[in-house]
């Protein structure tokens, strides 16, 4: 058992464009992820590694990946991506570094992956279905067997990233669009390890939301560029106007999980979308063994 403490930070959603004056309903992604870099590297706690959840760029474009590649090239720890249904994985293979791993899938259209920090074990799923489910999500025989290899009751402490949520989220919309097909699979091939599993961190729902279920923690990161909003009787997608862009700073520590979730001004912003900018830190632990 590590007796160390691993910090991450967790990043979301960037939807960078192919150029830095691209917007997106009123908004520039690449400012916003450009700050968050920024912020990332003053951070009073050093992390040990930075992980991004999907959806790197709006639209699998070279010119948006160089741009990514540019952006977060300004981390001084190593970063690690997932795949989200913007993102192709044989471009993330292709356009953007990232720190030691052990490649589990030998297939350029597929990212999945795991590494290893202080004795901490992290493993990298790849949701991105066919185009026909898009926004839906699919892992698949070949990676639930991963998990399954991966999830066993001994081992160190295990962390695992993907981009779509596996467990339904109490919100009409949200449940009809944006769930991992197959997510029941997921939970069920992590139930043996759940004594040593600290997490299953995620994206694509553009806000932070915690879920647990059979002593399994699902967390979502907050979007780095807007966020959704998910009220239980939602039926269509809406962008909460008034959100701030957003990162989590996580502390995998011997005995539990603590999840900071902060927010930051949005860069260019109007004097009233800063007021409503005003950093916060909502706080989610979790007993670890």
């Amino acid at each position: 058992m590590p007796r160390q403490i691993v910090y991450f930070v967790h990043i979301s959603d960037t939807h960078i464009g192919p150029h830095r004056g691209y917007t997106r309903h009123d908004h520039e992604p690449y400012s916003c992820a450009e700050r968050v870099v920024e912020i990332i590297n003053s951070l009073p706690t050093r992390p040990d590694f930075v992980v991004h959840t999907g959806d790197v760029v709006y639209h699998p474009d070279p010119d948006a990946y160089r741009l990514a590649a540019q952006v977060f090239g300004k981390l001084q720890v190593p970063i690690y991506y997932v795949v989200g249904n913007h993102d192709r994985a044989r471009d993330i293979h292709h356009f953007l570094p990232m720190g030691p791993k052990e490649e589990l899938i030998a297939d350029r259209e597929t990212l999945c992956y795991a590494f290893t920090v202080k004795g901490y074990r992290f493993l990298v799923l790849d949701g991105r279905g066919d185009d026909e489910i898009d926004p839906h999500g699919f892992l698949g025989e070949a990676q639930l067997d991963v998990v399954r290899r991966e999830a066993t009751p001994e081992g160190p402490p295990l962390t695992v990233f993907t981009h779509y949520p596996a467990l339904p989220l109490n919100s009409i919309w949200m449940d009809a669009h944006m769930l991992t097909i197959d997510g029941h699979k997921l939970h069920e091939a992590l139930l043996p390890a759940r004594d040593r599993l600290r997490g299953v961190f995620y994206g694509h729902v553009h806000q932070p939301m915690q879920t647990q279920r059979d002593g399994i923690l699902y967390v979502s990161g907050p979007s780095v560029f807007a966020q959704f909003l998910a009220w239980p009787d939602d039926i269509d997608v809406q962008f909460d106007t008034l959100a701030p862009p957003g990162y989590g700073f996580v502390h995998l520590i011997p005995s539990q999980t603590i999840i900071h979730q902060h927010t930051f001004p949005r860069p260019g912003g109007t004097f009233a979308e800063r007021d409503e900018s005003v950093p916060g830190v909502s706080v989610r632990i979790r007993d670890g063994r």
